[in-house]
């Protein structure tokens, strides 16, 4: 296993003025040194002020036509190839995280640990940033295990780039595009832990932005 060299982070938004800071901070905080990075900002349709919080160093997409969850993460990931593209797709670590949340400072050392140790990908876990209800507490305890866990979560997903490009990446699907892409690696042959460490901290809102994603589960639950 090479060591990691590169790494890109992708997040997109729709009207999240009052969380796209927050959430850049932090990834900004736990990109670490010592290898070449590049964040990107997908920007969906935004009709507030989100354009105008991401801060100077972070890349700009902008989306004017409706599209899915899988085909924003997908352009933010081609996109962050190019950015990268002086190395090589088996050195390169790309990330994925959402506009309503706040990463770990550990949160990119995580990841690159777990590829450092032979990862092709890394689904980590994402915690609420308000009380748990039991019956959503329920359905995360079900699926830890003591080895890793069950669950995917496009707010808390890396891969290596060849393992991306070889599977042809996030697909173009209005909810699941997380669930999809660990299925390719999977049905690829490659790698996929389930990491314990390396969490992250999402909105626990029960009125998001993406159909059929964390906040209609929550809403349901409700």
């Amino acid at each position: 296993m090479t060591g990691i060299d590169a790494v890109g982070v992708v997040v997109p938004a729709r009207d999240e003025e009052d969380r796209i800071a927050a959430c850049l901070r932090s990834v900004r905080a736990a990109l670490p040194p010592g290898v070449a990075t590049a964040v990107a900002v997908v920007l969906d349709r935004c009709t507030d002020r989100t354009a105008e919080r991401v801060p100077s160093g972070v890349d700009v997409l902008t989306n004017a036509h409706p599209s899915s969850v899988g085909e924003l993460r997908d352009r933010g990931v081609r996109h962050l190839l190019g950015r990268l593209a002086a190395h090589r797709p088996e050195r390169t670590w790309l990330l994925s995280t959402d506009a309503d949340t706040v990463v770990g400072p550990d949160w990119v050392a995580a990841h690159l640990r777990h590829a450092a140790a032979g990862a092709h990908a890394v689904a980590g876990l994402a915690d609420l940033d308000v009380p748990v209800g039991g019956a959503y507490a329920r359905i995360v305890h079900s699926g830890i295990r003591a080895d890793g866990h069950t669950h995917v979560y496009g707010a808390n997903l890396g891969v290596r780039a060849d393992a991306y490009l070889a599977t042809g990446g996030f697909p173009a699907a209005v909810h699941g595009e997380d669930h999809a892409l660990v299925g390719r690696l999977r049905a690829g042959g490659f790698r996929v832990v389930t990491a314990l460490d390396g969490r992250v901290r999402t909105s626990g809102r029960t009125v998001g932005r993406a159909p059929g994603g964390l906040a209609d589960l929550l809403a349901g639950l409700v």
